[in-house]
């Protein structure tokens, strides 16, 4: 039986190799991880825990997860599983970040290295603020969105629930982006942008 010390990741590939070096530099004990099937390769030699979708998932075998998965609605679904089971889901905040005191982050988070959150910024929960991103001051960043590597978001810039924004990517001051929105990457975003659309280029413009 697992020590209740120990976390599980959930997701062993991509994104989640990212959020467990930040991990580890965190001096966190994570010891397993969760996937379908059991992986090959293993760099981080953890422990398989099992699918956590599966009806026979020993919850009891530890209290403490950390989201792996890169894709918002999956972080999102997974997130509400665990919640559900009464399970801690824990902020990944590398050392190496740039987080306000004044900043306000909600639970399940990456915030990558070289990533900045300034003063009186809000990210809600289960987001990725990934390498080298800025989140600017009054900054809202609702849940499950993804602010991929170099993306800037100028002041009090607002982004709704499971969108993307794109590396290097630059947001101007005061813009409003809605739910469920991608926008490409190298885009400057000048405007405000309405729930489920795909904008692009500079200045960004609707393309889907």
């Amino acid at each position: 039986m697992p020590d209740k010390k120990n976390s599980a990741i959930i997701g062993y590939s991509g994104h989640s190799l990212v959020v467990l070096e930040a991990a580890e530099l965190m001096n966190l004990n994570v010891a397993y991880y969760c996937e379908k099937k059991q992986s090959s390769d293993n760099p981080f030699h953890l422990g398989y825990l099992g699918d956590e979708g599966s009806s026979s998932f020993d919850w009891n075998a530890v209290d403490h997860f950390i989201l792996g998965i890169g894709d918002n609605k999956i972080r999102q679904k997974i997130a509400k599983l665990l919640q559900s089971k009464k399970k801690q889901i824990l902020n990944i905040l590398h050392p190496a970040s740039i987080i306000s005191n004044y900043a306000s982050i909600g639970i399940g988070n990456f915030v990558a290295v070289n990533a900045t959150i300034n003063a009186f910024a809000k990210t809600a929960n289960y987001c990725i603020l990934n390498t080298g991103c800025i989140i600017e001051h009054e900054c809202i960043i609702e849940n499950g969105v993804h602010i991929a590597p170099g993306a800037v978001l100028a002041g009090n810039v607002s982004v709704g629930e499971n969108s993307f924004v794109g590396a290097n990517s630059v947001v101007k001051q005061g813009v409003v982006i809605g739910k469920e929105v991608i926008i490409g990457a190298g885009s400057v975003v000048i405007k405000d942008i309405p729930d489920h659309e795909v904008w692009a280029g500079n200045p960004a413009k609707k393309i889907k």
